[in-house]
């Protein structure tokens, strides 16, 4: 077995506190003896609910030899609220312990740069290994298997039961439902989420009619009472009138409900993730999604906001395709051509006569999709400004909207989620007002007369509000993600993305490079040399010694497969991370930034505080 760099791992802090430990406090310390993942997520990133899905099965195998620990390092103000944590981990089905590090005490410690991070410590409290992004379970569950081999063989393994306590269920209707649709009989249809399932309310919103699912995670057609979804979200009514398609969002799938029957049936995807490399279009059965979270009619298609990959894409129910319709994969916000336009985890639609309308959840935007394909922005500039800001729509603020509802009049109301806010834009004016607040976690909201009848996600329930002629007025706050910036020396800076195989495995070469890497800035003067793609993980960068600060993005993705040459067919698999990375330029900076998608930088610790680092 080949050696590893071995370096201590720091200990978990977080002035939040801990969850799923039944009012324990376990420390590494405690843990001795068993191998500890450690997961650095945040409830608002879709690439960490992909880890928290991806890691199900290892949890499941390796339940008396490994323990999962989740630290919640937030993005977004919202975040740091340790109730809104405590929702999250119900929410997302998580079943380990989760530390609540709203000050990114741990995270620092550790040295993480992106959400999701997961580092691999010992049975000796080492840590061995650290993965960035998605893709990266199957590497981690064969370095479980050495460490459980070696590790056993030295005494040093410890089994039994981890720290891990289970909640007391809710006995409530619904557990945090994601989307809603007003059905012809003027019944509700929900997607009561995290019990993956459908639920028919009546015209009050209380009343259950009917429930679709069996209310286990799956992924089945048929009945109403044998079907199974996982996570489902939204929900749009056919042009028949007679049936729903549902975008089941954790099973990477698009379904159809009967609305006379009950009867549930697959109309896109395969169940797997898409992935880099994957095929953008052909026959809706056969093709890979990624999250799709909302589904919306518009122009004859159902247009999907696919959060995965931060894309749209349209399920053509005559021809039974889908294809990509907007977005490059790039996650950020850049208007302009469907096919170059930027997105970042688009999570509601809604449309009107001439436009599509989304909420781009991480840039805390609104934007829409006109007749012509062009991508518009009416709110929000980007990645890292958010808040609860009203007026002229060029400086007002949202904070990870994740519902979009057209109004009569042309205007939009948004489920402005991480405010607890219901907001309003009217293109006429180009002004943004408050229509309702103390509204917990909105997701989605559905025009009922003049009525508006929101899903109060975090409250489990439906809201019936009426549409107010005035607009709430409400104080402005304004917020900036807040990162300790690196700081690195104007000038010539060197990037390098570090990826290590797993053991077993090697590039996979065979239809050309196995890699990619993509940088820019913002703002984008920062970068004088250095912008744009390439198929090397290293890259000498220019930075422009007049730009004080700015926020360097970088994508990474690599392939590798089983390196045996007797097998015809080697399992292979992509890594992949973006990064955004916030800089100041000061004299005696850094002139090297490492970071690490998958393995250990050589050059340097990956972890703060780590001065007896050794190696065996």
């Amino acid at each position: 077995m080949a050696k590893r760099a071995r370096v201590r791992a720091p200990e978990l802090i977080g002035r939040g506190g801990w969850i799923n430990t039944g009012g324990k406090e376990p420390g590494l310390a405690g843990l001795r003896g068993r191998i500890v993942i450690v997961d650095f997520w945040t409830f608002c990133c879709v690439n960490c609910l992909h880890v928290l899905d991806e890691l199900r099965e290892l949890e499941e195998k390796h339940r008396d030899t490994v323990v999962i620990i989740g630290v919640h390092s937030p993005k977004f103000v919202h975040e740091a609220e340790h109730r809104a944590v405590v929702d999250a981990v119900e929410r997302y089905g998580v079943e380990h312990p989760v530390l609540d590090d709203p000050e990114l005490a741990t995270w620092k410690q550790y040295a993480v740069r992106a959400w999701p991070t997961l580092v691999v410590i010992d049975p000796e409290g080492y840590v061995v290994a650290q993965h960035a992004g998605e893709g990266h379970a199957h590497a981690i569950e064969r370095l479980v298997r050495e460490l459980e081999a070696e590790h056993g063989a030295k005494g040093t393994l410890r089994r039994g039961d981890g720290p891990y306590v289970a909640p007391e269920p809710e006995p409530t209707v619904l557990r945090f439902p994601g989307k809603a649709l007003l059905l012809p009989s003027g019944n509700f249809l929900v997607s009561d989420t995290t019990r993956h399932q459908l639920v028919e309310l009546e015209a009050d919103g209380e009343t259950v009619v009917r429930r679709i699912g069996s209310g286990a995670r799956g992924f089945v057609d048929g009945a109403a009472g044998t079907a199974s979804f996982s996570e489902p979200q939204g929900l749009a009514l056919f042009e028949d009138g007679a049936s729903v398609v549902v975008a089941d969002t954790v099973n990477h799938a698009l379904r159809r409900l009967d609305l006379g029957t009950g009867e549930v049936t697959t109309l896109a995807g395969t169940g797997r993730q898409w992935w880099q490399g994957s095929p953008t279009s052909g026959p809706a059965r056969e093709i890979d999604l990624s999250s799709p979270w909302d589904v919306a009619v518009f122009g004859g298609k159902v247009w999907i906001a696919m959060a995965g990959v931060h894309q749209l894409w349209a399920y053509d129910p005559v021809e039974g395709t889908v294809a990509v319709a907007a977005g490059t994969t790039n996650e950020g916000l850049v208007d302009g051509p469907a096919a170059e336009a930027w997105f970042a985890q688009p999570s509601g639609l809604a449309a009107s006569a001439d436009r599509l309308w989304l909420a781009d959840s991480e840039t805390s935007a609104l934007r829409w999709v006109d007749l012509d394909g062009r991508v518009h922005t009416a709110v929000g500039t980007g990645l890292f400004d958010f808040g609860h800001r009203d007026g002229a729509a060029e400086q007002a603020l949202l904070q990870h909207p994740l519902g979009v509802t057209a109004l009569p009049d042309g205007s939009v109301a948004v489920a402005d989620t991480y405010n607890h806010a219901l907001r309003r834009y009217d293109p006429a004016t180009g002004e943004v007002t408050t229509l309702a607040t103390d509204l917990r976690e909105p997701s989605d909201a559905v025009l009922v007369g003049e009525d508006i009848v929101v899903v109060e996600s975090a409250r489990h329930r439906l809201t019936r509000l009426r549409l107010p002629e005035e607009a709430v007025r409400v104080a402005a706050v304004a917020h900036r993600t807040r990162r300790a910036a690196t700081e690195v020396a104007p000038g010539r800076l060197r990037l390098d993305v570090i990826f290590q195989a797993p053991a077993g495995q090697k590039l996979d070469t065979r239809y050309g490079p196995s890699t990619r890497l993509l940088v820019s800035a913002t703002p984008p003067a920062l970068l004088l040399e250095g912008e744009g793609a390439d198929t090397d993980l290293s890259r000498t960068l220019e930075l422009d010694p007049a730009v004080a600060e700015g926020v360097l993005h970088v994508s990474a993705m690599a392939a590798s497969c089983d390196d045996d040459p007797m097998n015809e067919y080697p399992a292979c698999h992509v890594h992949q991370q973006d990064w955004g990375v916030p800089v100041r330029l000061t004299e005696g900076g850094a002139d090297r930034l490492p970071l690490v998608l998958a393995g250990m930088d050589d050059a340097g610790t990956d972890c703060a505080g780590t001065d007896d680092a050794q190696t065996p």
